[in-house]
């Protein structure tokens, strides 16, 4: 799993184990952030804050960061995903998320 797009192409996300929680696919991801910076979508993202629901690693609220998005709010509730969802939010350097 990793960012594939943006400022942080190319970094790669500590995965989450166990099967409590199911990650984005790559390709799903890619066609969301294809949709978006090809369209008009882009212009309501850079510089925005998002929401990532049912973060689980923060596999896609850190590719919108990393799209331009001005900060993410995380919603997570699984003990083990915010703790890989914290350590993947260090890894990228983009500690102006919240996590609720």
């Amino acid at each position: 799993m990793q960012i594939i797009s943006g400022k942080k192409r190319g970094l790669k996300l500590y995965p989450l184990s166990g099967k409590n929680t199911r990650p984005t696919m790559t390709r799903t991801k890619k066609d969301i952030m294809n949709i978006i910076m090809n369209s008009q979508l882009r212009n309501y993202l850079v510089g925005k804050n998002v929401a990532d629901l049912f973060a689980g690693t923060g596999n896609v609220g850190l590719e919108m960061i990393s799209l331009g998005a001005k900060q993410c709010t995380f919603f997570e509730n699984d003990k083990q995903a915010i703790k890989t969802l914290k350590q993947n939010i260090k890894k990228t350097g983009f500690e102006n998320t919240l996590i609720m």
